[in-house]
């Protein structure tokens, strides 16, 4: 018998497909010495009673207490790191002036170091405490302060997917908060890029270096060209906002007579390692590129609500085979949470296919096949994240990570109503993605290391 670093006991839940949840009843998880689930056991199995015989009651053998539950730790496909600060703030006014207002003002304050360590290390520790296990982060236009984010990640021990954002367009951008000139944007983030995988290799659970043009509408054609090199010659994960708004959908209609999606593919930014924020506006032709280039969405239902004009056919795309995973957009979504944002998911599904005109005949009133169950947003949160970044975690399986986030069903502050002992697994699932609080999160790992606990 293989020796493991650590002996988990205790049931889980997993996505099995993206409609289909795994109840894993008492299984053991073996973890090695990488952080990796080497094995899973399942109680009628031969080596069951082996394990437990073997690693019961050792230091690192972990047994749920009663009314715990494993979840895969969470995956954000959307974060921008800076508008921590400002988080809760200015949600009731149009995206462009939100931007010019509140968001490039607070992100200019970041070639401020004190500052910037200041609010990373605070939405790092609140992710992470919230369930978040892999973050994908839009930094700022800041090398320095984009590259410190990099090194909270890999302190704290999550897993960072970080960018340094290009905005080198003088004629779009505030002289105050851009990038010095095309040249200037391209060079920094090629240091950054070395930087961050320089920094990787001392990381256990990874830091990643991630290409990110802010969005079109910010970027010079030379900036975008530029920066799809840079990905392709580092082989580096991708990022960008795409369709997300009328202003900006149109914006990008107009300059280059064409949507997003291939004005972005033009530049040698779509690919299996590139994720597009939000893409509410994108239609078949656009999908289906997408689903061809293995591009995937970061789908952000909270903050789609307050700036997207609309709401994305999630359910319509991933029937057309695009990798999907869930954002929550700090500070576009108010809530660090993609507990909240699962829950969203799904009431702005219900919303796209009941219709909300109550004017309307009810058969003209939405659009058909659009609603989205539990356990298909549990899937976006979790396996769809780690699809859509094409990485070995959001499922409690082997050979994928040891990353999890184990939930108090009986916390006293915060007690689901679960008054049956012996209550349906996939009810008591249920109730733990719709009731579930940042306090009900006892602990979580990453890479098989502790990384929050919550106290007692």
């Amino acid at each position: 018998m293989s020796e493991y670093t650590q002996i988990f006991k205790g049931t889980a839940f997993s996505s099995k497909s993206s409609q289909e949840v795994q109840i894993l009843k008492d299984y053991l998880f073996c973890i090695n010495a990488d952080g990796m689930i080497a094995k899973t056991v399942a109680p009628d199995h031969t080596d069951y009673q082996k394990l437990l015989h073997t690693y019961q009651g050792k230091e690192n053998f972990h047994h749920l207490a009663d009314g715990q539950y494993f979840l895969p730790g969470f995956v954000d496909l959307h974060v921008h790191a800076p508008q921590w600060a400002q988080a809760g703030t200015a949600l009731d006014i149009p995206l462009y002036d939100w931007l010019n207002t509140y968001t490039f003002p607070i992100e200019a304050k970041f070639s401020d170091l004190q500052f910037a360590q200041e609010v990373y290390e605070d939405l790092v520790s609140t992710l992470l405490a919230n369930g978040t296990t892999t973050s994908l982060y839009f930094a700022t236009v800041h090398k320095e302060a984009s590259l410190l984010l990099a090194k909270i990640c890999a302190e704290k021990g999550q897993r960072g997917l970080v960018g340094k954002v290009v905005m080198d367009d003088p004629e779009q951008n505030p002289a105050f908060y851009r990038d010095a000139d095309t040249q200037t944007a391209l060079a920094d983030t090629e240091e950054f890029i070395l930087a961050v995988k320089a920094l990787a290799k001392s990381t256990k659970q990874g830091v990643y270096p991630v290409v990110t043009p802010r969005f079109i509408p910010s970027c010079t054609n030379g900036a975008l060209q530029g920066l799809g090199e840079l990905a392709a010659k580092y082989d580096t994960h991708i990022q960008s906002h795409c369709s997300e708004s009328d202003w900006e959908h149109g914006y990008v209609q107009q300059r280059f007579k064409k949507n997003d999606a291939f004005a972005l593919h033009d530049f040698g930014l779509l690919g299996d390692k590139a994720v597009m924020a939000h893409c509410n506006f994108l239609n078949d032709e656009d999908a289906n590129l997408f689903a061809e280039t293995g591009t995937a969405i970061g789908h952000c239902p909270i903050s789609n609500a307050y700036f997207a004009n609309s709401v994305i056919p999630i359910a319509q795309f991933h029937s057309k085979g695009v990798d999907i995973g869930l954002g929550s957009d700090v500070s576009g979504g108010f809530s660090p949470s993609l507990f909240d944002n699962v829950r969203q998911a799904v009431m702005s599904s219900r919303m796209l296919e009941d219709g909300v005109d109550a004017t309307l005949p009810a058969e003209k009133r939405g659009v058909p096949n659009a609603r989205i169950t539990i356990n298909e947003a549990f899937y976006l949160a979790t396996a769809g994240g780690g699809e859509s970044l094409s990485l070995p975690i959001g499922r409690l399986q082997e050979n994928f990570t040891w990353d999890v986030q184990i939930i108090d069903t009986k916390l006293s502050s915060a007690k689901l109503p679960i008054f049956n002992d012996h209550e349906d697994l996939s009810d008591i699932f249920q109730k733990i993605m719709y009731l579930v609080r940042p306090e009900n999160i006892r602990e979580v790992w990453v890479q098989g290391s502790k990384v929050h606990e919550r106290a007692k």
